[in-house]
């Protein structure tokens, strides 16, 4: 049984559109396993996707949400407009990146720790372990490709943590380039 106080029970109860819960919070599809940490970055995913089902049409179902390998992992399906599906990837997008930069202990800004299990941690809560390296430049950096045809597109996105909003970047500023 849940704590009534628990903010993910309130979460599955606050989108019953996006968790569609049966019974006891915790049996609902998509129970966020996370920690506390990261409970403002889903409220906003949640209320981003609910804006963008409503708007667009269409079904959406939270099935996992998960830490793996520092991360938020957010798994979902449904049925959504071509326009609803990219708003809903967006909202999860930013919420994964939102992830990688605060800690999960306590939402405060943080980074990536290892070595071996990986998590994403402030400085307080790191437990002695070490800061994974980062090439420099790619801090918070989503790189995202994809092939037309035989040509690779290579999209760049700087995660802004301050607005909560992605910047684009440059592939080539980063030594990435097109094929």
């Amino acid at each position: 049984m849940v704590n009534s106080n628990d903010w993910r029970a309130k979460l599955v109860d606050a989108y019953p559109d996006i968790f569609h819960p049966v019974g006891d919070p915790p049996l609902a599809q998509g129970w966020p396993e996370v920690g506390n940490g990261w409970r403002d970055l889903l409220e906003r995913c949640g209320g981003r996707i609910r804006t963008a089902v409503q708007a667009e049409g269409g079904t959406f179902q939270a099935t996992q949400i998960k830490e793996k390998f520092g991360t938020l992992r957010f798994y979902w399906h449904g049925a959504l407009s071509p326009d609803a599906d990219a708003k809903v990837q967006e909202a999860i997008d930013l919420a994964e990146a939102r992830s990688a930069c605060s800690c999960e202990v306590c939402g405060e800004p943080g980074r990536l720790y290892g070595p071996g299990w990986l998590t994403t941690r402030c400085t307080a809560h790191a437990e002695g372990r070490r800061p994974e390296e980062i090439r420099p430049g790619f801090e918070n950096v989503l790189i995202e490709e994809r092939y037309v045809g035989d040509r690779r597109v290579v999209r760049c996105r700087r995660y802004d943590r301050e607005n909560d909003v992605f910047i684009d970047v440059d592939p080539a500023s980063l030594g990435i380039e097109e094929e």
